[in-house]
């Protein structure tokens, strides 16, 4: 009897261990999540080449600074910021969690740099720093948020920050997405560089873009990754190939290697369509989905959820580059649709190359400057009205 018990008390906690190393490991494979959102549609004209589970809602993670952006470079449009104003550094930014450039309390730093951090870095504590000095809050920041979304047509986002720190009443669509992804392009045309940038530098640290396709997928031009655990790895990215522009969104990838993939194979399948007889982004059929869904426990099983940081680069780091070709002979199916699989072409996707960092500082003045480096006046704006960025010196 007592043997009887002992084998029965070790098959228990076999048993048990595995179920733990399931539930820990699940994040690590390779199955995509069901019904994961996903879209490609013409940046110009907003009509929709191919489009899955589009307007369900989805926490936007660090896609929300493509809002954060966009609230700034209308603040600089209407002539209430430059962008070589100084935001000040405040203990409630400093405090955000990473991913964060760790500038202390006090600090100052130029809009146009804070843009290329949040754009590059995703760092959450200059995003933080943004909104309280555009909105005086972070509060009110977001109410500035909410209203550009319901301006644009965003009817499935809401925002509560400017960085995307997990919060339950957070949500977005991969639709809103390419919303927002065409009212930037459209919008701020001299400032799209911001969108695409391979790597900033900070003295002597270089940060490169968390998005795989920059670099590496031919005609690439921005825009933007998110990542927490309820969220997976989502994506907002644009490509510009003989005079046509598209946008992708991907929400709730496995992993930012699979992310890049998955946005390359599907920006080719755009691309080879006509896209001319799509429905407008707009015309999308509203959800019945009330809630996002909550990846956490598909994404990291046990690991706490976290702001997007340099692991998002997964794959596409620098100094780990390699071809990625994950869906090799394969179909991609979304569920969801009862549909049949649309098989996409596959994409090699060349080692990123090195990096070539555009600098940013702290404070007015570049680091071997001797004196400030202005932006143009809001009294002499760009043609679109957006004060445009200096010309960065060469470190």
């Amino acid at each position: 009897m007592q043997a009887a018990r002992a084998v029965f008390t070790a098959f228990v906690l076999i048993l048990g261990m595995a179920v733990t190393m399931a539930v820990t490991n699940v994040g690590h494979a390779s199955e995509w999540p069901p019904g994961t959102p996903a879209l490609v549609a013409d940046l110009d004209t907003g009509r929709v080449i191919y489009a899955e589970n589009a307007t369900d809602p989805w926490f936007p993670a660090s896609l929300t600074k493509l809002m954060t952006a966009y609230v700034a470079l209308d603040e600089a449009r209407s002539g209430r910021i430059r962008m070589d104003s100084l935001l000040p550094v405040t203990a409630t930014a400093a405090a955000q969690p990473p991913s964060k450039m760790g500038f202390k309390a006090g600090s100052q730093i130029r809009l146009d740099n804070a843009l290329l951090i949040i754009m590059v870095k995703s760092a959450n504590d200059v995003a933080a720093t943004i909104a309280e000095g555009l909105g005086g809050s972070i509060e009110g920041f977001a109410a500035k948020m909410n209203y550009h979304a319901a301006k644009l047509g965003m009817h499935d986002s809401f925002f509560t920050n400017p960085h995307g720190l997990p919060d339950l009443r957070k949500r977005t669509s991969a639709r809103d997405m390419a919303i927002l992804a065409s009212a930037l392009w459209r919008e701020f045309p001299e400032q799209r560089a911001l969108f695409g940038l391979d790597s900033i530098s900070f003295g002597s640290t270089v940060m490169r873009n968390h998005n795989g396709l920059v670099g590496r997928y031919a005609g690439t031009t921005g825009m933007k990754t998110g990542y927490i655990c309820s969220s997976g790895f989502n994506v907002v990215a644009t490509a510009e190939r003989n005079g046509r522009r598209l946008v992708t969104v991907i929400m709730g990838a496995p992993s930012a290697a699979e992310r890049t993939t998955k946005s390359a194979s599907l920006m080719e399948h755009g691309f080879a369509s006509l896209g001319w007889a799509g429905a407008q982004l707009a015309s999308l059929p509203r959800s019945g989905k009330v809630e996002p869904v909550d990846l956490r426990p598909v994404i990291c099983g046990r690991r706490p959820p976290a702001g997007e940081s340099d692991k998002d680069t997964g794959a596409v780091r620098a100094g780990t580059d390699a071809p990625l070709n994950l869906f090799t002979n394969r179909a991609l199916a979304f569920a969801g649709t009862g549909q049949a699989p649309t098989a996409l072409p596959t994409v090699d996707l060349p080692a990123r190359g090195p990096a070539r960092p555009i600098p940013v500082w702290l404070g007015s003045t570049p680091p071997g400057a001797k004196q400030p480096v202005t932006a143009a006046s809001a009294a002499a704006p760009s043609r679109t009205g957006v004060p445009l960025p200096p010309r960065r010196p060469t470190l």
